[in-house]
Order: C-alpha cells, then sequence, then structure tokens
C-alpha cells in the first residue's frame, strides 16, 4: 500500500485525505488543532494514522515523519499546505523522506503566491517530482467569493490524478476582481 502526507489534512484539505484514504493509500495527517483532527477520524478510516504536530517544529516535525514511515511505510506522496511561517518544511521533508525512490510534492500556495518565484527559491532533489497548485477563486454571476473547503480538496483531487505539475484551482483573473 503507498503511503501519502497531507499537511493540513484536518481543515479544507479533510475531504482529500478521505479521498486518499479510500483509493488505496495509508494517509499520515499532520494537523495542530486536536478536535479538527477527532473529527476526521470519527470518519472511520481504517488507512489513517493522526500526526499532532505544528509544522514549523521541524524538528518534532521530522521525528514524527520518522515514526509513520516507520509505522506505515516509506512515503510515496506528499501534499503541503504550508503557511508563509513555514519556509523550513520543505527542505526538511526532502531530508526526512527517502531518498532512494522518487515521490511526489504537491505544495499547494495561495492566491496572491508568484509560483515561479516559489518555485526558483524552492529546492527540492531531483527524486522529488515537484507541482505547484494555486488556490484562486470563484467568479459568479458578477461576484467574486473564496473557493470552498470541497472545492479546494476536489482541485487537489484533480492535479493528483492528471499529474498536473501547475495547477490553479478556480481563478486569479481578473486580479482586481477577488474577494
Amino acid at each position: 500500500m503507498k503511503h501519502a502526507l497531507v499537511i493540513g489534512g484536518t481543515g479544507m484539505l479533510a475531504k482529500l485525505s478521505i479521498w486518499l484514504s479510500e483509493n488505496g493509500y495509508h494517509v499520515s495527517v499532520i494537523g495542530r488543532n486536536p478536535e479538527k483532527m477527532q473529527r476526521l477520524l470519527d470518519q472511520n478510516l481504517a488507512q489513517l494514522t493522526p500526526v499532532l504536530v505544528d509544522y514549523t517544529n521541524t524538528s518534532e516535525l521530522a521525528e514524527q515523519l520518522d515514526h509513520v514511515q516507520q509505522q506505515n511505510g516509506p512515503i510515496h506522496l506528499v501534499v503541503a499546505w504550508i503557511h508563509a511561517n513555514g519556509t523550513r518544511v520543505i527542505p526538511c521533508l526532502t531530508q526526512s523522506l527517502p531518498r532512494l525512490q522518487s515521490w511526489d510534492l504537491f505544495h499547494v500556495n495561495g492566491s496572491s503566491s508568484n509560483l515561479e518565484d516559489i518555485k526558483a527559491k524552492t529546492a527540492v532533489p531531483q527524486y522529488v517530482d515537484y507541482h505547484q497548485i494555486q488556490l484562486g477563486f470563484k467568479l459568479e454571476s458578477g461576484l467574486s467569493r473564496w473557493l470552498t473547503h470541497d472545492e479546494i480538496s476536489d482541485g487537489v483531487i484533480e492535479a493528483i490524478r492528471e499529474n498536473k505539475s501547475k495547477h490553479v484551482i478556480g481563478t486569479i483573473t481578473p486580479w482586481e476582481k477577488r474577494p
């Protein structure tokens, strides 16, 4: 069974965590909020390991990554929703995850992110297949709104299924129409 890691998998990516679990992955889910983690666990997913850790504490994150890999095998897929204060998370991942096999990193970014700049600053080894996902907004009947959690998860699922190197969920143009 393949092993997936979802950073931020109890909130806007909860539906993704469930989908991965139902589609052949053992899913290790990183979250900071015990109540959100419990709501995910209440789904009775057999193939899910909760990991309560603040990912900005990279020494604790590295320990947890080692633990879940010893428990569930090497990680093949990472979906990472990382806030701006998590600049050391991706280097921690590349140091902690297998180096003898390739693995996919789907990096979820906010609507105002400059993907080219982020990609240039994100050093990943050759064995990491790096994908970028940008969250946008929806235009409906002349009005704009932010994406729902389900729309975000569905967009990430689409990017994984189609192995997209770059994917925008919703739209980011025209920028002046954002909510």
